[in-house]
């Protein structure tokens, strides 16, 4: 196989709990094409909305060979359920059912991670004023449907990416504020997991507990609106909730930087965040991530910064799809 074509192009997607984004790489620039969005709750399992996206975009002949597929949850064996949504599949029957030669399934942060080398300044914006070390190890986590956690390690043979479940991990407690919104949320939840804040249903939840410890009764709000309402001055208490998003926010990156060593930078993703950008440049972010004594000259000169292209995931799915053609021996120069 040679590099794709418009005559043998290559499908990429990524499925997280409420989109799936798919997309066709058709030349040698590998930068995919044709990105069409579907929403999960609108088709039974991946095989039916990749079919439904390939008979609008290609209709006739030119059906790819070959896919790499990201998705929300971890990747063991051949069967996956979908994290925060309702679709489970066998990797190898939908790849058969698919026509495909090659049918990979990453993890969409690890994709994401697979993303972050290929991302340059016009894809990203700078929080701080740290740069990239290049060649050294990166991170990426974001807030979306869940909270997705990667790291990017370099070896000898490329990039690797390294996923888990870290977007479960405890989440730190600086401000008397915060240690009262962490016991409404251990008191309801049985635990302090970053995701149950850091993510959308996480703001509506974090807006929820403000409004519990004011005494206000709030209505309940999605996260959009909380967003809205926070940036445009109408309701105090959902820019409090904005605010102490973004804090919480920049102490878990923060944790995420020293544990991966991410020289490289560590780069925010996910679905929530492009909604409060100017909240986010603004805030207490950085301040937090560099809070980690006696490591804050450390951390200090990491970079960070703001995805901003559109659909980091499917660059990363394409980049480990490469990737394994070429260690199978499948991909070779034109």
């Amino acid at each position: 196989m040679t590099e794709p074509s418009p005559q043998h192009p290559w499908l990429v997607a990524d499925i997280g709990g409420t989109n799936a984004r798919f997309g066709l790489v058709t030349d040698a620039s590998r930068r995919p094409r044709g990105v069409k969005v579907l929403r999960v709750g609108d088709h039974p399992d991946l095989a039916d909305a990749a079919e439904t996206y390939l008979d609008h975009v290609t209709g006739q002949a030119a059906r790819p060979e070959a896919a790499c597929v990201a998705v929300a949850g971890p990747v063991e064996g051949d069967s996956f359920r979908l994290t925060n949504a309702a679709w489970s599949f066998s990797i190898a029957d939908t790849g058969r059912r698919l026509g495909m030669d090659t049918f990979e399934v990453i993890n969409d942060f690890g994709a994401q991670a697979m993303a972050l080398p290929h991302l340059d300044d016009s894809a990203v914006r700078r929080i701080g004023p740290a740069r990239r070390v290049p060649g050294k190890p990166m991170a990426v986590i974001g807030p979306g449907t869940g909270l997705g956690v990667a790291g990017l390690l370099p070896t000898d043979d490329g990039w690797i990416p390294a996923t888990g479940e870290g977007g479960h991990v405890t989440l730190p407690a600086e401000t008397p504020r915060e240690a009262d919104v962490m016991a409404l949320l251990k008191a309801e939840l049985g635990g302090v997991g970053a995701e149950y804040l850091l993510s959308g249903p996480g703001l509506a939840r974090l807006y929820r507990y403000l409004s519990v410890l004011e005494g206000t009764g709030a209505e309940a709000l999605r996260p959009e609106e909380i967003c809205r309402r926070g940036q445009d001055g109408t309701d105090p208490l959902c820019a409090e909730a904005l605010d102490m998003f973004c804090a919480l926010l920049g102490a878990f990156a923060g944790n995420v930087a020293l544990t991966l060593g991410a020289r490289g930078g560590l780069l925010l993703g996910g679905g929530i965040l492009p909604a409060m950008t100017d909240v986010l440049l603004r805030s207490d972010f950085r301040r937090r991530f560099e809070n980690k004594s006696p490591m804050t000259p450390y951390v200090t000169a990491i970079a960070t910064e703001l995805i901003t292209a559109p659909a980091p995931a499917l660059l990363g799915a394409t980049a480990w799809l490469a990737r394994h053609l070429r260690h199978q021996g499948a991909l070779t120069p034109a």
